[in-house]
């Protein structure tokens, strides 16, 4: 049977300044290496028994209803502003619309060179691929907003970066892959007319609630907060968020320099391009309000009078960290069984974390220990724990079913760094046994599983990744 993608593309039919139309380049020797068939299911493609599925999600064959394009979008990286960035080894084969009615993208990533390539080989290598595919799957599962992961292939090429490595292609779904950058490409170049197109545009798929600029960036902030705190729930550093890896529609993207902490630290950083802490794990609360100030002023030229407006803007922006600690404050609440926080359970929350940064307690394991009583053993010395632990008792006991709240909001696995660089290692050494027990571990994050005890542990002293890296 033949692969049938239902396309239903919506972003081609915008004007030829949003992307430029590109095709991925054919590679030498494409071998699958996984097909997501639940997420197929949803998105209502049909013939995953089609044996040129490896070509298919290669690039090599363009199928049937895709209309391929690169989008164009700029940026701010680490605070500094690029005009023109764009996908320069992603392609945009066309949207679908699933059966729960929600469109989505199918995108190739690191299917060739684009016209926004630069001096790039438009190519990704075998371990950026896996560790997106990987991750964003297992975000998925902890209940995360993400870009989804399709299928992955190898493509039978060498890429160079530092060395020779095993090339491959990742096919990515997102609600879409408008960017705070796609906002902000169009305001640089006074380009009214294109962002009142794009804003129109984002608002019809996104927010069809949102009337007007102020109330579309409100939106946009209230989804940005909710994800911040809840990556930060978990324990989760993005470790590059630029404004260009920013999506409007509230998801997790761009998996690139990610890492979950072992052991709490609020200025954890793993990041190998991130020398000063810009996006470091406690940094994400408040470079989300950075990042939503600069879509803030490209939101200002589509007002009326764009003066007036900056003093009605700014005071939005202000409010911003208000919402993230309401959201902080709730996911946290729930990791330790409380289900309607009030301010006064912050200080609660606040000096567990202090204890566990003294300690240098492993942060998933020390959350789930609450629910099944191993959380006392993270501590070399107990005595300030069990001075929390009465207090934290006192708090829950008139709490209804905090242990099933603790468990639901506390995962037993998460993608440990040191796993997913062995995970790629075996995998470049052409072993994706690795790859498939990963797969299967993190499908079920929040359940206990002897068959994945092992993959609980943190890292011993010589397992410890230090950094991690773009790998573009």
């Amino acid at each position: 049977m033949t692969l049938h993608i239902p396309f239903d593309n919506s972003y081609a039919a915008l004007p030829d300044t949003f992307y430029a139309r590109v095709k991925p380049e054919p590679v030498k020797a494409p071998s699958l290496i996984a097909i997501n068939e639940h997420l197929a299911r949803d998105l209502g493609i049909d013939g995953l028994d089609d044996p040129n599925l490896a070509a298919l999600f290669a690039g090599n064959t363009i199928p049937e209803g895709a209309s391929p394009l690169a989008q164009l979008y700029a940026g701010h990286q680490f605070g500094q502003y690029n005009p023109q960035l764009g996908d320069g080894r992603a392609i945009l084969l066309g949207e679908t619309i699933g059966a729960d009615g929600i469109r989505r993208d199918i995108q190739l990533k690191g299917s060739g060179r684009t016209p926004f390539s630069h001096m790039g080989d438009g190519r990704a290598w075998l371990g950026p691929v896996l560790r997106e595919y990987v991750v964003s799957e297992a975000m998925h599962a902890l209940g995360v907003p993400t870009t989804r992961a399709l299928a992955a292939v190898r493509t039978g090429e060498v890429v160079v970066r530092e060395r020779p490595l095993p090339g491959a292609v990742l096919t990515r779904v997102a609600q879409s892959h408008l960017r705070v950058g796609t906002f902000q490409v169009f305001a640089a170049r006074g380009d009214i007319k294109a962002l009142q197109t794009l804003f129109e545009y984002a608002v019809a798929r996104h927010y069809p609630d949102a009337t007007d600029p102020a109330a579309f960036l409100d939106a946009v902030m209230r989804r940005q907060a909710a994800l911040v705190a809840h990556w930060m729930s978990l324990g989760f550093i993005h470790g590059v968020m630029n404004t260009d890896n920013c999506s409007i529609s509230g998801e997790t993207i761009d998996y690139g320099p990610c890492a979950f902490m072992d052991s709490y630290h609020p200025e954890t950083v793993y990041s190998s391009i991130d020398r000063y802490g810009r996006y470091s794990y406690s940094a994400q609360a408040d470079i989300i309000v950075w990042n939503m100030a600069q879509l803030a002023t490209a939101l200002l030229q589509l007002m009326p009078d764009p003066e007036a407006s900056v003093e009605a803007f700014t005071a939005q922006i202000h409010r911003m960290p208000d919402m993230i600690r309401a959201e902080w404050l709730r996911r946290f609440a729930a990791k330790i069984g409380i289900e309607t926080p009030t301010p006064e359970d912050a200080p609660l929350i606040a000096e567990l974390l202090t204890l566990m940064q003294t300690a240098e307690a492993d942060f998933t394991n020390t959350f789930r220990g609450l629910v099944d009583g191993t959380a006392r053993a993270a501590f070399a010395d107990p005595s300030g724990f069990d001075t929390w632990a009465a207090k934290w008792q006192t708090r829950i006991a008139c709490e209804d079913d905090p242990e099933g709240r603790m468990s639901a909001a506390n995962p037993v696995l998460i993608p440990r760094n040191h796993q997913i660089e062995a995970m790629i290692a075996a995998s470049v050494a052409g072993d994706d046994s690795l790859f498939a027990r990963l797969m299967s571990a993190y499908a079920a994050p929040y359940a206990t599983n002897p068959d994945f005890d092992d993959l609980r542990s943190p890292p011993a002293p010589e397992e410890v990744v230090q950094a991690t890296f773009c790998g573009t």
